[in-house]
């Protein structure tokens, strides 16, 4: 296997329309980013073109995690990450598969944890006014203020609680009670923030634009969302009672 000290972890399901352009994109940057994807048993074929792409020129640098059923965007990225941890890495990207997040900003995000001195770093479309693109004026909002919301009641100072464009250091999931984690959709993105925040790492903010996807369709739903306002509360009772602890080691 090639050797990268970054790995990018991008969960799928039913995203054959842009699962080779996006691997592609993250190939092409310099820096030499491995990929793994975790599919949740797409049935349109999504793991079969990363395997063809994993016995070919991508061989060593793309990875696949195969799981039965759609079974969470926060249990995908729990399981990525402790591959991760596993096979080495020091910097854990998540990045989405439709082109939402430009692969492009991916070196910014490494910059940050690998110079800068963050330990994670969110891309954020908030810091620096509304940079969205080609969303519904109304889900431009929705996702504002459930930020604002979330700030405001856990008391931290991030602008975009909810992004899933991210870079970790190593020490902050080793640190992390993983199995601990409980929340599946935008809840388990604010959860893992809140949580290295809580256990003293250094959160950054580095500008991004999101855009909408183009190809396939999306996986929001009216219960992730509903589980992100509900466990907010949940997360800020859990700090209040002193129950988020690292790992034991």
């Amino acid at each position: 296997m090639q050797h990268s000290d970054s790995i990018v972890i991008i969960p799928t399901y039913n995203e054959r329309e842009n699962i080779e352009n996006i691997i592609r994109a993250v190939m092409d940057l310099e820096h030499g980013f491995h990929i793994l994807i975790v599919d949740d048993g797409s049935p349109d074929g999504t793991a079969a073109i990363v395997k063809d792409l994993m016995a070919g020129e991508f061989a060593g640098r793309l990875h696949i995690l195969e799981r039965s059923g759609k079974l969470g965007l926060g249990t995908a990225y729990i399981a990525g990450f402790k591959w991760a941890l596993e096979h080495g890495y020091d910097y854990v990207f998540e990045m989405d598969a439709d082109f939402s997040h430009d692969p492009k900003d991916l070196p910014r995000l490494y910059k940050a944890c690998a110079k800068d001195g963050a330990d994670v770093s969110i891309g954020s479309r908030y810091i620096s006014g509304v940079n969205v693109v080609n969303w519904p004026m109304g889900r431009v909002l929705m996702s504002y203020f459930a930020s604002k919301y979330v700030r405001f009641v856990l008391g931290v100072r991030i602008n975009d609680t909810t992004a899933g464009f991210k870079c970790y250091r190593r020490q902050v999931l080793e640190t992390i009670d993983l199995d601990a984690i409980r929340f599946k959709g935008y809840a388990f993105q604010i959860e893992m923030k809140f949580t290295a925040h809580k256990l003293g790492f250094k959160v950054a903010e580095v500008p991004v634009i999101f855009v909408n996807r183009q190809l396939g369709s999306s996986k929001m739903s009216g219960g992730i969302f509903s589980e992100a306002l509900f466990g907010v509360m949940k997360l800020r009772l859990a700090a209040m009672f002193g129950k988020i602890k690292p790992a034991k080691k």
